[in-house]
């Protein structure tokens, strides 16, 4: 009885007719090119599309990945509310009302969309789970876990949704929702996910999103204007032409160091684990603050410093005699090249693009709509023990900073579309797959709402996305929501077989960086 009654009031919390993200100029429902597709396929379901370039990318043997993201959710979850947004919002998307067909001819394989009519009840899967769980944490780990060995079904739509109704340590239930990577990338994907909640303190109003301001904009006059630009266009001719040669030179030979972090051969293919680690956002922002910096050069900084505190213990355990000798010593070897393979939303605004316009119904520009328009970066990252631990964030900001005057992350896209039209898009993932795979580990920060949401009436407690099926035994996000920043973790466990170690000691580096900031400022005073 109870239950039916909590059934019924999560009801009420739903709009009667949930709408996807818009601006003030949209007016007509996914007006996008996509979307006048997805139109003209309502009428006839044998209308196809062939598959985008990076879309066929993602299905070649080599580099099959597919995006995983659990929200954890403050109530229990009810399903027939869940089965009902969706059906309002989710469906109506071109792109997740479309199945993949495998066309086998003479001419070679070809991948299209079909359009096709879905049931929402083939997409949403509710086990049935044993009340008396011994480890509510540990079970959803291995599910989310063992979701990484199950491909998806390819006579449907490639998503689907998994209800956890298991109390957890940081939510009542959660939700496990599982798209393959063809039908998106990362920034598009967190656009819709947003577009179907609301704010839990405003249950009209869509999820407020940071804006992204343009740096750069106050330059000096005359001269010494003229002089600041030649030199920066300079930098950056000659950061992309170093960067080039050296994502070649990854691609041909060079490779980073074996560690107790790198994947061997075959590692994407594996199954993989997900854990995830809450932290205060608002720590993130003093050290901000404090520094001068932005927040990606502060957990790009804290995360040089969780890794190199990591692989000191891990050179250091040799032996369990050891270990403790080794705690607060310097146990790693000298000169470790260890690199990230950075994915980079090239739309045309900097960092990621401004979801309400990614969304828009007006936007008739392909750049700014659905769809796979990442580049790549490699980063290389500082790996040793430092006596000042804002050291860590300072060669952080070095190096961010010299990124960002290059163009290594749109020559990557659009080379890679054409190695796909010249050799072929599985030729082209060998190739993709060599270059990610010579680098460590892969590393993203995506950033989200600035307050609390309800997803289809359910308050959100966390959104923890990743992905499986790229070639590396360890790729790590960072989700900030609200006044939180998750830190969210895929591993081999063959590789990393206790994960929660390394998240402890990226929270410990956040820990100890914010305490160097706090001490350097009443020093300071």
């Amino acid at each position: 009885m109870q239950s039916a009654k909590k059934a019924s009031h999560q009801g009420t919390l739903i709009s009667p007719d949930l709408e996807p993200i818009k601006t003030k100029a949209a007016t007509k429902k996914w007006e996008t090119k996509e979307g006048t597709e997805m139109a003209d396929s309502q009428e006839s379901t044998s209308s196809q599309e062939p598959l985008s370039p990076a879309g066929r990318l993602f299905h070649a043997p080599q580099f099959n990945c597919t995006i995983i993201t659990a929200v954890g959710c403050k109530t229990s979850i009810n399903p027939g509310v869940i089965k009902m947004g969706l059906e309002q919002t989710l469906i109506k998307h071109p792109r997740f009302s479309k199945k993949l067909l495998i066309d086998d001819s003479k001419c070679g394989t070809k991948l299209k969309w079909e359009s096709t009519r879905v049931n929402v009840e083939d997409h949403v899967i509710v086990p049935n789970l044993d009340p008396k769980l011994d480890s509510t944490d540990q079970f959803v780990e291995d599910y989310i876990s063992n979701l990484s060995t199950i491909p998806l079904d390819l006579s449907k739509p490639l998503w689907e949704m998994h209800i956890l109704n298991v109390k957890t340590l940081d939510a009542e239930a959660a939700a496990v929702l599982r798209i393959h990577h063809s039908l998106g990338d990362g920034a598009s994907l967190i656009s819709l996910l947003l577009a179907c909640t609301r704010k839990t303190s405003d249950p009209d109003s869509l999820p407020s999103i940071p804006e992204q301001n343009r740096a750069g904009s106050h330059l000096p006059g005359g001269f010494w204007w003229l002089f600041s630009a030649m030199w920066k266009v300079l930098r950056l001719i000659w950061n992309t032409l170093v960067d080039l040669i050296l994502f070649a030179a990854t691609m041909l030979f060079l490779k980073d160091t074996k560690t107790p972090l790198k994947g061997a051969s075959g590692v994407g293919l594996k199954p993989k684990r997900f854990v995830h680690r809450t932290v205060s956002l608002d720590d993130i922002k003093l050290v901000k603050n404090a520094m001068n910096m932005t927040i990606n050069d502060v957990i790009m900084g804290v995360t040089q410093a969780g890794l190199s505190r990591y692989l000191n213990r891990k050179y250091g355990d040799q032996t369990e005699e050891e270990e403790g000798a080794n705690q607060n010593k310097n146990s790693l070897p000298k000169g470790i090249r260890l690199r990230a393979s950075v994915l980079v939303n090239i739309r045309p605004t900097p960092g990621i693009q401004a979801l309400a316009d990614l969304m828009a119904k007006d936007s008739n520009n392909v750049q700014w709509g659905w769809g796979n328009r990442i580049g790549y970066m490699i980063l290389p990252f500082t790996i040793g023990l430092q006596d000042d631990p804002l050291h860590y964030l300072r060669k952080a900001k070095a190096m961010i900073d010299r990124k960002k005057l290059s163009l290594e992350a749109i020559f990557s896209f659009h080379s890679a579309i054409l190695l796909i039209k010249v050799f072929g898009f599985k030729a082209s993932a060998a190739m993709a797959r060599r270059v990610i795979s010579n680098t460590t580990l892969a590393f993203s920060n995506v950033v989200g709402p600035l307050e609390e949401i309800s997803f289809y009436g359910h308050p959100v407690a966390y959104i923890a996305p990743s992905v499986y099926g790229s070639p590396h035994a360890l790729t790590i996000h960072f989700q900030s929501y609200g006044n939180k920043m998750t830190i969210v973790l895929a591993v081999d466990p063959d590789v990393i077989p206790n994960p929660h170690e390394l998240c402890d000691d990226l929270e410990e580096s956040l820990e100890i960086i914010k305490d160097a900031v706090v001490k350097r400022g009443l020093n300071a005073s």
